[in-house]
């Protein structure tokens, strides 16, 4: 059968990284299983029990599993209805000096918790160098337009003037928690070691013959083999399903601030004050074709969308859980571990392609500021014609007249705001027709903003990058196929 005959997920063949597949795919998954038989054969040996050399060799060499190993393990699966068995018993077959040995002393749950563990810490790896790399773009990004006055937009009605760099770098801000979140999540991971049937570690203190103390050494020797710090000290059958609902909660918030970055630069491109980078050949409509559409960032909303409401599917495996471990936690993690990353990995790639590559039309964004910026600049009017002794609440009037008169133009004719040529006409506003091309200097509404950029991302956003320097000195934009 084709792969053309059968459902496979957008996630692999449209949207991922080969890397985040690799990582969640079944040869990955049934290899990680075999080494971690591996390390607990040489754990258990090191620690006294019998185990030979030959037997260590063997599943050595054979920790990789192969596609005939796949066939086999299969066929044992439809008649043990138990993966996990399945895959001990093929292993045997490729390892027979260790077949007695393999999965001593262990439940499923030390291969398939561990492999989790494991798999979760490799993908967290992946992904944290890519977030750094997409604040990075927007750093520079910001730092190149922290003097570009643009309109600010509360409710989504024009407000007080911004810049360019200071939008972006509310965006980074938000990114910046996300990646401290996901940092964190991945310093306190932990492994499940080897905790026996329901986490009381009651057949390994058979296997050790009491010994407890070699069960404390076995973890030990398991983590560092495994490259984790530690243990968690209290297991049941399986890690606690809390640590995927904690991971869950910091990465799939990336989701959400995907969504708000790209929900932006959709409506700054309806404004044409701001595209997506749009390919030489691309086509936007299959009927109109004329059009530029936003797919890239639409194509994030729409991921982000997924990742972010993932949180509630771990939260209800987690809280149905019922005393030291129900399968029902099973089915829906095999999906929504591996989809989480491949959705985060996805959005990231496209963030980078998108965030290295924006384009801004200046001259756009000042035509809008010119509609709005008469009325901002009213005030300032204001306080220079009392600097004449004109009395504030006549010139409030006379402001206020001409303010709608103008406003009916742009509202009710379609036509530009004609308001400062208004108040050069009107002799009430005399003392100031020299001033007032001076006081509608958009530069003069934009406060504190190039330093505000400055500060923040020459500092902190400078310092969390140094972190990364190496890979991003490494790193080159994502360019994505579709």
């Amino acid at each position: 059968m084709s792969s053309h005959d059968k459902y496979q997920t957008p996630l692999s063949t449209r949207y991922a990284s080969q890397e985040m597949m690799t990582i969640f795919s079944a040869r990955t998954r049934a290899s990680t299983w075999r080494q971690l038989w591996v390390w607990l054969a040489e754990a258990e040996k090191e620690l006294g029990l019998d185990i030979s050399d030959e037997a260590l060799t063997q599943m050595r060499e054979h920790v990789t599993v192969t596609d005939k190993a796949f066939v086999v393990a299969n066929e044992y699966e439809k008649k043990f209805r138990h993966d996990v068995m399945a895959h001990v018993h093929a292993y045997g077959e490729d390892a027979p000096a260790a077949a007695g040995s393999i999965h001593l002393g262990a439940t499923s749950c030390y291969v398939t918790d561990n492999a989790d563990l494991i798999f979760q810490q490799r993908a967290l790896d992946l992904i944290l160098p890519k977030l750094a790399k997409v604040i990075q773009n927007l750093q520079q990004f910001a730092l190149q337009h922290k003097d570009l006055p643009t309109l600010g937009f509360t409710h989504y009605q024009a407000a007080q003037l911004i810049t360019v760099g200071k939008r972006a770098a509310q965006w980074i801000q938000e990114l910046m928690m996300d990646l401290e979140d996901i940092e964190t999540v991945r310093e306190k991971l932990q492994f499940r070691g080897a905790q026996g049937t329901t986490g009381s570690q009651a057949t390994f203190l058979e296997l050790f013959n009491g010994d407890a103390d070699k069960i404390k050494q076995l973890n030990e020797i398991l983590c560092k083999k495994a490259g984790f710090p530690s243990a968690y000290p209290i297991s049941t059958q399986t890690y606690t399903r809390k640590v995927d609902l904690r991971v869950a909660n910091a990465v799939c918030a990336l989701g959400a601030t995907a969504q708000r970055i790209c929900s932006d630069i959709r409506h700054l491109a309806n404004l044409k004050e701001m595209e997506e980078p749009f390919e030489k050949s691309q086509i936007g409509s299959s009927a109109m074709a004329y059009k530029r559409n936003p797919m890239r960032s639409e194509r994030i909303t729409a991921l982000g969308r997924k990742l972010a409401r993932l949180p509630a599917d771990f939260t209800a495996t987690f809280e149905a859980q019922w005393f030291e471990r129900t399968l029902d936690d099973s089915a829906i993690r095999r999906m929504d571990i591996p989809e989480m990353f491949l959705l985060a990995d996805s959005i990231l790639l496209a963030l980078d392609n998108v965030t290295n590559s924006l384009v801004i039309y200046p001259n756009v964004i000042k035509a809008r500021i010119d509609q709005e910026l008469p009325f901002m600049a009213t005030e300032s009017i204001l306080m220079k014609l009392s600097t004449h002794g004109v009395s504030r609440q006549d010139a409030h009037e006379e402001i206020r007249v001409l303010s709608h008169e103008a406003g009916a133009v742009v509202k009710q004719q379609g036509g530009r705001n004609d308001l400062l040529e208004r108040i050069k006409k009107d002799e009430f506003f005399k003392p100031v027709w020299n001033e007032i091309d001076n006081l509608v200097d958009a530069k003069l509404f934009i406060g504190n903003c190039p330093k505000i950029v400055e500060d923040y991302c020459n500092g902190e956003v400078a310092q969390k990058l140094a972190k990364y320097g190496d890979s991003l000195l490494k790193a080159e934009t994502a360019q994505l196929s579709i």
